[in-house]
């Protein structure tokens, strides 16, 4: 008599194309239809397991069941990732080169990043005074190159920005598309490398010398286990995994403004000094709207999880999204409420909008702190300095497009700076 469980099965030869047509849902609406937190599946033609929740978290983040090593598709480390960077490392090799990411996120480091947004906000808002209309998805994203490069230590020309804010947008905006839009993300990662690398060059060889405590100074000189300089091409796609992330989180401030508008009622709380409500709601904004559907891994042993047998090798999927509005863990997930942060405590696996785990040890994004602090700066301006007026337009967002992001791209007019 066996001692594990049959996992629950989706029939059918592939469903890759279910995945791509249901989205941030396809792994939320099998969990649902087989009251399970696991089932199993095939994708890209082979056998795959997918699951959510926050037990089966705790479980994808356990090094000794999985490993990250060659799990994403190649599609996505040419476009998202990069080769050889720190989301395709395992055990003493990542826990070292997370080191080298959480080295920057000091509390000095946060200020810094949150002065520099702030004096971009202040640039940019003195422009959209001038114009007719903001199109505030495509203006934040050149905000947040701009602060990403300043606090990473890269020289940026002015004439550059626009290439280079459209290269990093493509390599997030570009994983889940065909055809031309793959191929756009492919080389906009190409160039964006191909630019950094020779910056890196330039910093080994000391024709150019950014500050001592950025990414870029850091990344250069940082030693491997063995005592060596990470090769040129490996430095400069870890460097630009701290500028491209942090211009992804103009997805979650166009849904900061969405939320705003949605639930006005909002920003009279936010209108105080109190920084917890900010705090309160920026994190509701992260759990509430999608940003990115799931994470794989690979199966690193075969092993036993709740009665269900994973056998070495097998791709795995975690629902992010998923196991955000997941009612065993969140009351009414689907209804907009700061305030069910108010005494939350945090836990590594149950609110995980960038993945779970613990920072140092594991595969959890370095940069959520950044991604939080940009947030409430920008929530701020929102808020308080500032006075806007959104038109109608169409302000629907997709559950199938990755990343999604409101189709109209949230435009503003009449905006003007709040005298104080």
């Amino acid at each position: 008599m066996s001692d594990t469980n049959q996992m629950p099965h989706e029939e059918g030869i592939d469903h890759t194309l279910s995945l791509m047509r249901e989205g941030y849902m396809y792994i939320l609406n099998r969990r649902h239809s087989f009251s399970s937190e696991i089932f199993e599946t095939r994708l890209l033609g082979k056998k795959a397991i997918c699951m959510g929740g926050r037990a089966a978290a705790e479980a994808f983040y356990d090094t000794e069941k999985f490993k990250r090593k060659d799990a994403a598709p190649n599609r996505v480390v040419q476009t998202l990732f990069g080769k050889n960077g720190v989301q395709a490392l395992d055990g003493q090799e990542h826990k070292h080169r997370k080191e080298m990411f959480m080295s920057i996120m000091s509390p000095e480091g946060l200020q810094s990043l949150k002065d520099i947004t702030n004096k971009q906000w202040k640039l940019a808002l003195s422009k959209w005074q001038q114009m007719d209309e903001v199109v505030l998805y495509d203006e934040v994203k050149e905000i947040l190159c701009r602060t990403a490069c300043q606090w990473a230590g890269v020289p940026l020309e002015e004439d550059d920005v626009k290439k280079v804010t459209k290269d990093l947008a493509a390599m997030f905006e570009s994983p889940a598309a065909v055809g031309p839009n793959h191929w756009s993300g492919r080389h906009a990662r190409n160039s964006v490398e191909k630019w950094m690398g020779e910056l890196v060059d330039k910093v080994r060889n000391g024709e150019i010398n950014p500050p001592e405590d950025t990414a870029l100074h850091r990344f250069s000189w940082y030693r491997d286990l063995e005592g060596n300089l990470l090769d040129t091409e490996t430095a400069s796609v870890e460097v630009i995994n701290i500028l491209r992330p942090i211009v992804a989180i103009a997805i979650f401030i166009n849904f900061t403004a969405l939320a705003l508008h949605h639930y006005p009622e909002e920003r009279k709380k936010l209108k105080t000094p109190d920084e917890k409500y900010a705090q309160m709601f920026v994190q509701e904004v992260r759990r509430f709207y999608p940003f990115f559907p799931f994470v794989a891994a690979l199966v690193k042993k075969d092993f036993t999880w709740n009665n269900y047998k994973f056998e070495e090798g097998t791709l795995t999927l975690l629902d992010l999204y998923g196991t955000n509005h997941d009612p065993e863990i969140w009351e009414n997930p689907d209804i907009f409420n700061p305030e069910r942060f108010t005494d939350w405590e945090g836990s590594l696996f149950s609110f995980i909008p960038q993945g779970g785990g613990d920072y140092f040890m594991g595969h959890r994004c370095a940069g959520e702190w950044v991604t939080v602090e940009v947030m409430k700066v920008s929530l701020d301006h929102f808020v308080n300095q500032m006075e806007y007026e959104i038109p109608d337009q169409d302000l629907s967002f997709s559950m199938v497009s990755v990343p999604s992001i409101p189709h109209s791209k949230v435009v503003l007019t009449h905006v003007k700076q709040i005298k104080k």
